[in-house]
């Protein structure tokens, strides 16, 4: 006969926050701009799945406004463990003039490459 003790596999990063499942805690949320071309109309979202976002806007799946202005170069995304952080960032972002949005997308992306294979 065997006798096994009880225990309890604790994970540090779920002590934190004890209502996250494990799941919940491994995913990563994304702040993304997408523009028509350099310089071009640009639009802010957030997601959890950039592939699959920006795949829907290249596509025209996504019925609005960067389907009507034919917006689906990714030039800039941010990654977040937090959904929340991510949603305020998106808000923050929106508010923000044109001139800061092309500055931030500048400094990383100097050419306006479109990001989008590079994410796989």
């Amino acid at each position: 006969m065997f006798l096994f003790k009880s225990c309890i596999l604790v994970i540090p990063h779920l002590m934190r926050d004890p209502e996250k499942s494990y799941h919940e805690s491994m995913k990563q949320y994304y702040v993304y701009i997408l523009t028509s071309k350099q310089n071009g109309t640009l639009y802010i979202g957030v997601t959890a799945n950039i592939q699959r976002r920006v795949y829907e806007h290249k596509h025209g799946l996504v019925d609005g406004f960067t389907k009507k202005y034919n917006i689906h170069n990714l030039v800039h995304f941010e990654i977040f463990e937090d959904v929340t952080e991510a949603i305020k960032r998106e808000k923050k972002l929106k508010k923000w003039k044109r001139n800061w949005k092309l500055n931030l997308i500048e400094k990383d992306n100097p050419n306006w490459k479109d990001l989008y294979e590079s994410l796989s």
